[in-house]
């Protein structure tokens, strides 16, 4: 008797610190099964054969409501892939936003190709949900993340917002402009930051495990551009860090799609309207792999 008051009172204990409810319940099942929260008593022997062919035993079950729930929640998802765009500018009528040396050739796409293996994307899910629609097969997912694109150039142009214009005999300018520059940088990039918002439509062949099968997720993105600087780095002015409008759009919409095959997760991304306001026709598109859960 004092054994089982023991391990009765164990129990309770257990039960006050792991349930997820404030109140302790006590079911008896059968006559030798007996529940308190979420600890199972089970009393085993043969009856009447007494107290020292007989044994105690204390499970621990699990509510099955957190798994039934519609709503899943991943926190801090990472992805590393590269950044590009598609560069469909008419050079051939720039306007003022290109400025050019007298005498030099007009601006081309040669001027913003990029150094493609060292273009990165990085983004930073701070949480992403998935809500279940029809059976775990169907699923509405949304977060909401940073979204960090690095666009290393190869040639040494240079971007300027609120200066003198180069090649113009001192004249100024209060707007952004974009400008070949003096010197050759062995690092130009220009980093545009957002802060985004995805909502995909998902499908999985596995409803049991998202890291089984696999599972297709389509939609769209709005991100809201809260950071641009073009870094740059030079024998002669050494490391320069300038932070700018450099006449990018403000909001970001893009189409957004991931594709899951057993755990390996890849995504992409791709914006049909141009990064800048004026002048440049240049869509961005991002690929890469997502450290995911599901």
């Amino acid at each position: 008797m004092k054994r089982l008051t023991l391990l009765l009172a164990m129990a309770m204990l257990c039960t006050v610190a792991y349930a997820q409810n404030d109140t302790v319940r006590v079911i008896k099942e059968r006559n030798d099964t007996m529940r308190i929260g979420n600890i199972l008593i089970i009393k085993k022997g043969k009856r009447g054969s007494g107290n020292d062919s007989s044994s105690i035993v204390m499970k621990r079950t699990y509510s099955s409501r957190r798994s039934n729930s519609k709503v899943s929640t991943n926190f801090f998802v990472l992805d590393l892939g590269f950044a590009n765009y598609n560069d469909q500018t008419n050079y051939a009528n720039p306007g003022g936003y290109l400025v050019n040396r007298p005498g030099s050739p007009a601006f081309s796409g040669n001027d913003f190709k990029l150094r493609t293996g060292k273009s990165v994307n990085v983004n930073i899910w701070f949480f992403m949900q998935r809500l279940s629609l029809v059976k775990r097969n169907i699923n509405l997912k949304y977060g909401l993340g940073l979204e960090l694109n690095n666009y290393r150039f190869k040639s040494n142009i240079s971007f300027k917002e609120n200066g003198v214009i180069p090649y113009s005999g001192g004249a100024q300018t209060t707007g952004a402009f974009i400008f070949r520059d003096s010197i050759s940088f062995s690092k130009n990039k220009l980093a545009a930051d957002y802060l985004t918002v995805p909502l995909m439509l998902n499908f999985a062949s596995n409803r049991a495990s998202s890291k089984k099968g696999v599972s297709l997720s389509v939609g769209v993105s709005a991100g809201y551009l809260y950071s641009q600087r073009n870094k740059q780095r030079s024998d002669e002015r050494g490391k320069e860090k300038n932070k700018g409008e450099y006449d990018l759009e403000r909001f970001k919409l893009s189409y957004v799609a991931e594709l899951g095959l057993g755990p390996v997760r890849l995504y992409g991304s791709y914006s049909p309207k141009s990064m800048f306001e004026h002048t440049l026709d240049i869509k961005p598109y991002t690929v890469g792999i997502r450290l995911s859960n599901w």
